[in-house]
């Protein structure tokens, strides 16, 4: 608390120097479960903002299903799909796998059930490794070898 108080002042008085106000200091802290910052100093007083903190936290914590798909070349769906598994088990969301296979490509089908902001991560993923599957399939394609 003491050097919560003297971080305060020193803050206060560095700003009051420049001629600046300062209007608010929080403290928060990364909260792994919710994926989210959690303001610790000051606690949340109004009603408003503890139902706000509230909203957030059961949000973070509420669970959702989606289905991604995404292309891959049929030579290396199976290294595709390895590597999106392993993303979803370090992000900690089930995930369950459908192809849907073309001549040259197949579409990859991923179902996800985890919280909204895991499947988000996990959609940025799976948009990150298709580009790069891409980009080697095209490079190797147009490869002289």
């Amino acid at each position: 608390e003491a050097t919560i108080v003297a971080t305060r002042r020193a803050i206060e008085s560095a700003a009051a120097r420049e001629g600046l106000v300062v209007r608010a200091i929080g403290i928060s802290h990364w909260d792994v479960e919710l994926d989210d910052w959690q303001q610790i100093d000051p606690p949340p007083a109004t009603p408003e903002q503890q139902q706000v903190a509230a909203a957030a936290e059961r949000d973070a914590t509420l669970e959702e299903t989606r289905t991604l798909v995404a292309s891959a070349g049929r030579l290396v769906r199976a290294e595709f799909e390895q590597s999106l598994n392993e993303w979803a088990s370090e992000l900690g969301v089930q995930c369950k796998v459908f192809e849907h296979p073309h001549l040259l490509k197949t579409q990859v089908g991923f179902t996800v059930t985890g919280s909204k902001r895991k499947l988000d991560e996990f959609a940025q993923g799976l948009k990150a490794e298709e580009r790069a599957i891409l980009r080697t399939e095209r490079a190797v394609m147009l490869s002289p070898l």
